[in-house]
This record gives C-alpha cells, sequence and structure tokens, in this order.
C-alpha cells in the first residue's frame, strides 16, 4: 500500500491539480479517485468527481502557468499519505505551498485533505 499511497500522491499533484487539459484531468480524476471521493480545502468540502474536477479545473484556470513540485519525498502510513509541495511559475520560486494528505482505500484516493502554508519557502 506504501508504493501506491506515494504513487497517488505524486500523480494527483500533477496529474489532477497540475493539469490544464480537461480531458486528461478527469481520466486521471477517475483512476486516481474513488467515486465517493471527498475533498477538503479552505473554500469548503467537494465530494465526488465532477464537484473535484471542477475545483481543479476552476484552481487551474487562475494560474495557468503555475507548476506543482512535491518538496521531499512522500511520506505514507498504513492507508494514509503526506505529501510537502510548492506551485509558481516554473522554474521560479513557489508563490504559495501546502501538504497534501490522503487516505487511500482500495488503492483510490477516498479523502484528500490540502493544507496551505502561508510561508511557500
Amino acid at each position: 500500500m506504501n508504493d501506491r499511497t506515494q504513487e497517488l500522491l505524486y500523480r494527483n499533484l500533477q496529474e489532477v491539480f497540475g493539469e490544464g487539459d480537461a480531458t486528461r484531468r478527469r481520466a486521471a480524476i477517475e483512476e486516481l479517485y474513488t467515486e465517493d471521493c471527498a475533498l477538503y480545502v479552505p473554500p469548503g468540502v467537494f465530494v465526488g468527481h465532477d464537484a473535484l474536477d471542477k475545483f481543479a479545473g476552476d484552481l487551474r484556470a487562475t494560474h495557468p502557468h503555475f507548476a506543482y513540485a512535491p518538496h521531499g519525498e512522500p511520506k505514507s502510513l498504513h492507508n494514509a499519505g503526506l505529501l510537502a509541495w510548492g506551485s509558481g511559475p516554473r522554474g521560479e520560486a513557489p508563490e504559495y505551498a501546502g501538504w497534501d494528505v490522503v487516505i487511500v482505500r482500495d488503492g483510490k484516493i477516498a479523502v484528500l485533505y490540502v493544507f496551505l502554508d502561508s510561508n511557500p519557502a
């Protein structure tokens, strides 16, 4: 499970939140997330593929030129995982950062908590 959890963390960062193409993003969501997934972010809670897809697409549209980069190695324990990341213009210092915490069920992300860091450096 640990290798799969780490894979999910990396792929979610790039293929869901870092993906600008709506068709590829939706395919990744369907592959990586349970149908009843829940996303917990500062603006609220979003449940299901459609809600996650809309949130990720809307977020991506606010800064389409930003790239997401992991900060360090992901950590996993049983059915949970943690990955620190930063986001900003490609090749520049991150403008914002945070942590993704996932709960995995049946090899897919069932819950994603996104914690934002006020100090991206």
